[in-house]
């Protein structure tokens, strides 16, 4: 069922609309609200960063190599590539006595505007590290290591850290193995297709983990908290994960992924006594693009996460305000600095 969620206006005149799905389920596995269909199945593609890191913490890696927080926030992350990024990563890779080399992400050109400059400006050849998820892979292969396995073939189905992986994204988000839909994402490694009923069950169960084991339920509380903690770390100042957590001040978890995937958490006692989590699909992959200081964004996933937020109360008028340049409604501008219309969510939970 494709339901618009944010259009564009030139003058009178709707020029652009933008369709999506929206599930809000608690830990309990209620569905509490929707727009569309929330039983559409989409990649997670990066926002299952969080649950790809939980069997490692789980199972003690964080203080088996002595990971900080921002070293872990990072192994969550879609970095922007700042040279903190960097730094962080190649700190975590001495701690694991791993090399560069042995990352299979491939590289690409910051997302960082200053280091963007400077890889232009100097012409410098983008390495592994430079990947915006060079964090995940540095984790995957401290795994890999920390139990004595082939890091050569770490990014293969049948390697034993992917099946964990697997098995526990399959545990948190309540739907069995053999129907989650598998496939290869930008960086390399496996990704999983799922329900948004059942990938935003899963972030509710990450923010509200009180039914889950022990072990399991402190490595949920772990990522959450360093997310949190180093927002900048998830994404990269200025940019719309690491400011709504920063607004959110540890009641919201928040992680993009590509193609119009946005997956949200927020913390018991917010909207209902559970914790609750957010999946929504944008179908037409919301692209991002570039302003003339080098600094991206996309159009419509953070309006509409705002709007969802600003619908559930979660957000107040004095939060919401100091994160209005990315939405809900945007005033439209032309180069010369003429209004031209506006973007604008046009959807109501149910």
């Amino acid at each position: 069922m494709r339901q618009p969620i944010l259009e564009l206006t030139r003058g009178g005149v709707v020029e652009s609309t933008h369709f999506g799905s929206i599930a809000i389920v608690d830990s309990k596995g209620n569905l509490l609200h929707s727009q569309g269909d929330p039983h559409t199945v989409a990649f997670l593609r990066s926002s299952a960063k969080p649950f790809q890191a939980l069997p490692f913490v789980e199972q003690g890696g964080v203080e088996h190599f002595g990971f900080t927080q921002s070293e872990l926030a990072i192994s969550c992350a879609s970095h922007e590539t700042s040279q903190m990024h960097l730094d962080t990563v190649t700190a975590m890779q001495k701690k694991i006595d791993i090399e560069e080399g042995n990352l299979q992400c491939g590289p690409h050109l910051p997302g960082d505007s200053k280091k963007l400059r400077q890889v232009i400006k100097e012409d410098i050849k983008p390495t592994p590290n430079f990947n915006n998820c060079s964090g995940k892979h540095t984790a995957m292969l401290a795994f890999a290591k920390m139990r004595r396995l082939p890091l050569e073939n770490y990014l293969a189905f049948e390697h034993p850290i992917q099946k964990d992986i697997l098995k526990t994204f399959s545990e948190m988000c309540g739907i069995e193995m053999d129907k989650i839909q598998l496939g290869i994402d930008g960086c390399s490694a496996p990704n999983f297709a799922v329900p948004l009923i059942n990938a935003a069950l899963g972030m509710a169960r990450i923010c509200d983990p009180h039914e889950l084991s022990e072990a399991r339920a402190a490595a949920c509380r772990k990522i959450t908290a360093a997310m949190s903690a180093h927002p900048e770390m998830v994404s990269n100042h200025g940019e719309f994960d690491c400011e709504l957590m920063k607004v959110g001040a540890g009641k919201v978890v928040t992680k993009r992924g590509a193609e119009g995937f946005q997956i949200i958490g927020i913390m018991p006692g917010i909207i209902s006594e559970y914790g609750a989590g957010i999946a929504f699909k944008v179908t037409d992959g919301d692209k991002s693009s570039m302003n003339d200081d080098l600094e991206s964004s996309t159009r419509v996933r953070p309006a509409v996460t705002l709007e969802i937020l600003r619908q559930l109360k979660v957000l107040n008028e004095a939060q919401l305000l100091s994160l209005a340049k990315f939405g809900p409604e945007k005033i439209l501008k032309n180069y010369a600095g003429l209004v031209t219309g506006k973007s604008r969510p046009v959807f109501k939970l149910v």
